[in-house]
């Protein structure tokens, strides 16, 4: 007897193959969130009950499996920046999107670094990410336009803005957790009209994207000189 094909003649995964790929998908989830992007992917392929080797035929490379494990987060962070721009109320808009996708990040330490990473191969997540990006860009005018948000706030300022947490979480997630509450509570603060200061030229656009990019570069190079062979 011939064994079945990998995938079918209309290209999807076979069910056994899909079923696998789910598994590895919510264990990819719990242990992200438990305990950061860094955790050895034979920990993921245990959580799954699936072998290594299995793993990596679904997800080739860990940026994959991070997109794949991420999407409905994303799509909420989306579904966050839909609401604030609902909001009628700018001001109250930008405080609480900005406590909101902070406190995401407190709730899942794989979180906390995958809003600082460009996944460019994953359309479905960068589309996402791109739609928060615009939403929450009309809300900042919005508020700028009220009065209420200083007039050199630049949505550059944002990706800055989680990675700073990012490191707060990371320093303070189990020794005092609610740390970040603070911090994001200094923020809002600092952003408030009429700024006490001015600031420093911001970063382009182009550059913080490098910096995405670099930080995501970062994640995979550590993680190759790591890993096992399928």
């Amino acid at each position: 007897m011939t064994s079945l094909p990998a995938e079918t003649p209309g290209g999807s995964l076979r069910v056994d193959a899909e079923r696998n790929r789910q598994r590895i998908v919510a264990a990819a989830r719990e242990v992200f969130a438990e305990s950061g992007l860094e955790v050895p992917i034979e920990d993921v392929a245990k959580r799954a009950g699936v072998g290594v080797g299995t793993l990596y035929r679904r997800f080739p490379e860990r940026a994959d499996l991070i997109a794949a494990a991420f999407e409905e987060k994303m799509a909420a962070y989306s579904e966050a920046a839909r609401q604030a721009l609902a909001d009628p109320d700018p001001w109250h808009a930008f405080c609480v999107h900005l406590e909101t996708i902070c406190g995401m990040q407190a709730g899942d330490r794989g979180f906390t670094t995958v809003l600082t990473m460009t996944f460019p191969t994953a359309k479905q997540f960068e589309a996402a990410r791109d739609e928060a990006f615009h939403a929450f860009s009309t809300v900042v005018d919005r508020a700028k336009a009220a009065g209420r948000l200083r007039p050199d706030f630049v949505t550059q300022d944002i990706p800055m803005f989680l990675m700073a947490n990012a490191g707060v979480l990371t320093a303070t997630g189990d020794a005092a957790p609610d740390t970040w509450r603070r911090f994001v509570g200094y923020l809002i603060q600092a952003c408030a009209a009429p700024a006490a200061l001015p600031l420093a030229d911001p970063p382009a656009p182009r550059q913080m994207y490098r910096a995405m990019v670099r930080a995501t570069w970062q994640q995979r190079e550590r993680r190759t000189k790591t890993r096992p062979a399928p």
